[in-house]
């Protein structure tokens, strides 16, 4: 693997890090990787571990949460028939379970970190701390938000989580994009490379060779127009800019529309499915 670019984490130990590219795969892969990944976690400014909204950007993020919650279980729906069993992997604070738990479906959610499955009680929504916990069930519709770049043991964690998938079931998963004009245009400050949390960084050719020996298949890509925007923001306070909000929506739309041409979003949703299974 050759060296793509280094970076810093931005939000937490201001330590730097080093992307590497997987020209196989096409993804890139975070170096080193801590083993005390946890502790990068332990920070009030990890806001999908909160519900704060203390801040602009804390405000813009949970405002954001809600208009998706609709969006993401109707996705899921459009996939199924009657059944209606949900695994969220990285259910944060519980509100994308609460949400579909209304919409009829019989939830299960996997969060490790404690903060946030206190938060989730607290919601109704009680939260597992490990996949393991749920090895001898089977559910239609397996869903990860912006959480496979965080898993460490990526194949051992995509065997678990492909065995756990009813024969006609879904798999949603949400990432960020590597090849999206805003990575592009802030390159080692962009802050979905969000190191060393993110472990490793999806292109649509990642996702696809990595599934593949699974016996799953992306059978629809969709984008996460919202995304460039936030992005952006965090990637412009990363550089110091004092008016981030104003070029963060210039370049945030700006990505949208070159996405518009290149289906290069910043971020994507993927709908997998066992192979000759009917779509």
């Amino acid at each position: 693997m050759n060296l793509f670019l280094k970076t810093k984490d931005f939000s937490v130990s201001g330590e730097t890090f080093e992307l590497f590219k997987d020209e196989n795969l096409d993804m890139l892969v975070t170096r080193p990787q801590p083993e005390n990944l946890s502790t990068y976690y332990e920070s009030e400014d990890y806001i999908s571990h909160t519900d704060s909204k203390k801040s602009f950007l804390d405000k813009l993020y949970q405002y954001v949460k809600r208009i998706n919650l609709k969006s993401k279980v109707q996705l899921i729906e459009n996939q199924l028939n009657i059944s209606k069993s949900l695994l969220d992997i990285g259910a944060g604070t519980g509100d994308f379970l609460l949400f579909a738990q209304t919409k009829g479906f019989h939830v299960v959610g996997v969060e490790p970190n404690q903060s946030a499955r206190q938060l989730s009680s607290e919601k109704g929504i009680s939260l597992l701390e490990q996949l393991g916990a749920v090895a001898d069930q089977k559910f239609d519709a397996i869903t990860l938000w912006h959480v496979l770049e965080h898993l460490p043991n990526l194949d051992e964690q995509i065997t678990n989580m492909v065995s756990l998938l009813n024969d006609d079931g879904v798999l949603v998963i949400a990432v960020p994009n590597f090849k999206s004009y805003d990575a592009k245009h802030y390159g080692s400050h962009w802050a979905a490379f969000d190191v060393p949390r993110h472990l490793w960084h999806f292109s649509k050719t990642s996702i696809a060779n990595l599934f593949d020996p699974h016996g799953l298949e992306v059978i629809a890509i969709k984008p996460m127009w919202f995304d460039s925007f936030y992005v952006s923001l965090l990637s412009e306070k990363y550089k110091g800019n004092k008016i981030y909000w104003l070029s963060a929506f210039f370049i945030g739309l700006a990505s949208n529309l070159s996405a518009v041409f290149t289906k290069e979003h910043s971020s994507l949703i993927y709908i997998l499915k066992r192979k000759n299974q009917p779509v």
